[in-house]
C-alpha cells in the first residue's frame, strides 16, 4: 500500500509555496518553524524527491514542489469540500462561505442584503473579500475562495454563473450640464462628451462601454479614477460626465453633491443599456446547490424596486435621486 501524505503535510506545502518563507509558513498554520520544516521533510521522504531549494535567503520550490503544491491545494479544496458537503445534508448554508466581491457592487448591495441573508441563514459564516475582477477569479481558482458576486461576463476556465439581475447604466452629470433637463440622454451623444471612467483593471469600465456602445477614441480619451465615488466627486467639480449602475445610485452616492442622473436612451428604445450581475463558482463543486440557494436567498433579500417619479428639478438635485 502507498504511504500517502497527510492533508497536514499538504497544507504546510501550499502555504510555504505562497509565503516563501518557513517562518511566516508556520506562523500561518499556527505551528512552530521547525514543526513546519520537519513536516515537509517527512513529506519529501515520503515522496523520495527533492521539493524544496533551502537557501540562506530564500526558501524556492523546486520544479517537482511548484506541481506538488498546485495538486496539495486541489486536494485540501476538495477534503474541505467534502465536509461542507456532509454538513450542508442536514443544514444548508451552515458554516464559512468565502465570498469574493467587486467593489462596485459589495458597498452598494451588500449592506441592503446582509441582514436579512443573517436571519435565514444564522449558522452561515459568510467571509468577504473584496477586489477586482481579476484577482477575485485567480483566488476562485486557486481554492481560496468558494464563490464570487461580480458582473458578468468574465474570463475564467472551469466555472458555472448564475446571473442575478440586471444593473442599468445612468448618464450622471452637474445639475447646470446642458443635459441636466433632459428626461433621457440619446446613447449617440455620449460619444461627444468628456467622459469619466474608473481605471483600467475595473470590470465596470470595459461593460459601461460596451452596454453604451461607444468607440475606441473614447475608451483612450477617458480619465481614470480608483471608485465610484472618486467619479462622483470629479464630476461634482465639473471635470466631466459619467456613466454610474443603478445600484450605487440607490445606495444614496449622489446624496450631497449637486450631480443628478438620466436614464441613457437605446437608438432602437430597446432595453437601457445595462451589466448582468451574477454568482461565480467553480465547476463540478459539490456546494453547487447551495450557491444557487444563495443567490436565491440574495435576491429575495433585495428591496423591490419602487416605480421613479417624476419631481422638479430642484428636489431631484437636492435628494440627488435618479429619475
Amino acid at each position: 500500500m502507498i504511504n500517502l501524505p497527510s492533508l497536514k503535510q499538504l497544507r504546510y506545502l501550499v502555504t510555504l509555496s505562497e509565503t516563501k518563507h518557513f517562518g511566516k509558513a508556520a506562523e500561518a498554520c499556527f505551528v512552530t518553524q521547525s514543526t513546519l520544516s520537519a513536516g515537509i521533510q517527512e513529506l519529501e521522504t515520503q515522496l523520495d524527491a527533492a521539493l524544496v531549494d533551502r537557501t540562506r535567503r530564500k526558501v524556492v520550490l523546486t520544479p517537482l514542489g511548484q506541481v506538488m503544491a498546485a495538486r496539495a491545494r486541489e486536494v485540501l479544496a476538495q477534503a474541505e469540500e467534502m465536509v461542507l458537503l456532509a454538513r450542508a445534508v442536514s443544514e444548508p448554508l451552515a458554516g464559512p462561505l468565502n465570498l469574493g466581491v467587486i467593489p462596485t457592487v459589495s458597498p452598494f448591495l451588500l449592506p441592503r442584503v446582509l441582514r436579512s441573508l443573517r436571519r435565514r441563514f444564522p449558522k452561515l459564516k459568510l467571509f468577504l473579500r473584496e477586489d477586482l475582477t481579476a484577482r477575485l477569479v485567480q483566488q476562485l481558482e486557486a481554492g481560496r475562495l468558494d464563490l464570487l458576486l461580480l458582473a458578468l461576463p468574465i474570463e475564467a476556465r472551469a466555472v458555472e454563473t448564475m446571473p442575478l439581475f440586471s444593473d442599468a447604466f445612468r448618464f450622471a452629470c452637474r445639475n447646470d450640464h446642458p443635459l441636466a433637463e433632459s428626461n433621457g440622454v440619446p446613447m449617440p451623444a455620449l460619444q461627444n462628451e468628456s467622459l469619466l471612467l474608473l481605471e483600467d483593471g475595473h470590470c465596470l469600465r470595459d461593460h459601461a462601454l460596451d452596454a453604451c456602445q461607444l468607440p475606441r477614441p473614447a475608451r483612450r480619451e477617458s480619465v481614470g479614477a480608483t471608485s465610484l465615488h472618486t467619479l462622483v466627486q470629479m464630476v461634482d467639480n465639473g471635470l466631466g460626465v459619467t456613466l454610474l449602475p443603478d445600484l450605487a445610485l440607490q445606495a444614496g452616492i449622489l446624496r450631497g453633491t449637486d450631480v443628478v442622473a438620466r436614464p441613457v436612451m437605446t437608438p432602437d428604445h430597446a432595453e437601457p443599456p445595462a451589466r448582468q450581475i451574477g454568482l461565480v463558482w467553480r465547476r463540478g463543486t459539490q456546494r453547487a446547490k447551495e450557491f444557487r440557494l444563495f443567490g436565491e436567498a440574495l435576491l429575495a433579500a433585495l428591496p423591490k424596486a419602487k416605480p421613479a417619479v417624476e419631481k422638479p428639478a430642484e428636489e431631484k438635485v437636492a435628494e440627488g435621486r435618479v429619475v
